[in-house]
């Protein structure tokens, strides 16, 4: 891949799914781009480039890039102390309530959350949605199929209740995988965005570390605005907003930090 090629196909890629590549990376994105341009039957990245660029079908075909290009580490119970806080704030609600898992990847994370929230006795007083820019990836978390690493820090108890074995894997319950309502979505599509309306919580955990701070702006201007006003968005533990200027307030409960829309 050439500089010149290497820099209008990086600023494309951030520009429309915000995954940010420096110079010393082109190596490792033409590593990963080459495949697939010629999989989609393109004798040069240069021609890959203008048909991401120009052509009608691109929006599709960059829905699949993003599952080239973006690591799906997930599994159940990860950084369960957080999903923990949510619940215990969503029973205080006195109201039906709405959560989005944003970037849910193959679907462990709100499965999680509905599992959760089975256990506390509230699930018929929240709606969940998750979304991902993955077709793949939504495609495997309605499937709700499970094995290896997604399930190694499953809780026994969680695994006999909500689960059964099919094979050398597990499939999740009927009634947890009807608690989940998943669609294609990328959050730097504004208008897809405030299409879903306001949530009590967002979980955006474990993807602004592909933005740089530009990228991650913008994302986190985008949930803001989807919070009801004293709303919770929820990152990764290992990601901060402390140096972004947001309309968010960080709160601390239990141990847990978590960012809150406080509207003056």
């Amino acid at each position: 891949m050439t500089p010149q090629v290497f820099a209008i196909l990086s600023a494309l890629i951030e520009e429309q799914l915000g995954i940010h590549y420096e110079h010393a990376d082109a190596n490792l994105l033409a590593d990963k781009l080459t495949p697939r341009a010629a999989d989609r039957g393109f004798e040069s990245l240069l021609d890959y480039y203008y048909f991401l660029r120009y052509d009608p079908e691109a929006s599709s075909e960059l829905a699949a890039l993003a599952d080239a290009l973006v690591v799906n580490e997930t599994y159940f119970f990860r950084e369960a102390d957080q999903l923990a806080v949510l619940v215990s704030i969503l029973t205080e609600l006195k109201r039906p309530a709405r959560v989005w898992c944003a970037a849910s990847s193959t679907g462990e994370e709100p499965y999680t959350l509905a599992m959760m929230l089975r256990e506390r006795g509230i699930a018929d007083k929240v709606s969940i949605l998750a979304s991902d820019v993955s077709t793949r990836a939504l495609s495997r978390a309605r499937s709700a199929i499970y094995r290896g690493r997604s399930l190694r820090a499953l809780p026994d108890a969680m695994r006999r209740r909500h689960f059964q074995v099919e094979g050398d894997a597990l499939r999740l319950d009927e009634s947890i995988r009807r608690a989940v309502t998943f669609r294609p979505l990328n959050l730097f599509d504004d208008a897809g965005v405030a299409a879903l309306g306001e949530f009590d919580a967002i979980l955006c955990r474990n993807v602004l570390i592909y933005f740089r701070d530009s990228g991650v702006s913008r994302v986190v201007e985008r949930l803001t605005r989807r919070l009801v006003n004293g709303g919770y968005l929820l990152v990764g533990v290992s990601e901060s907003l402390l140096r972004f200027s947001t309309a968010l307030t960080c709160a601390e409960r239990s141990g847990v930090f978590l960012y809150q829309r406080v509207d003056s």
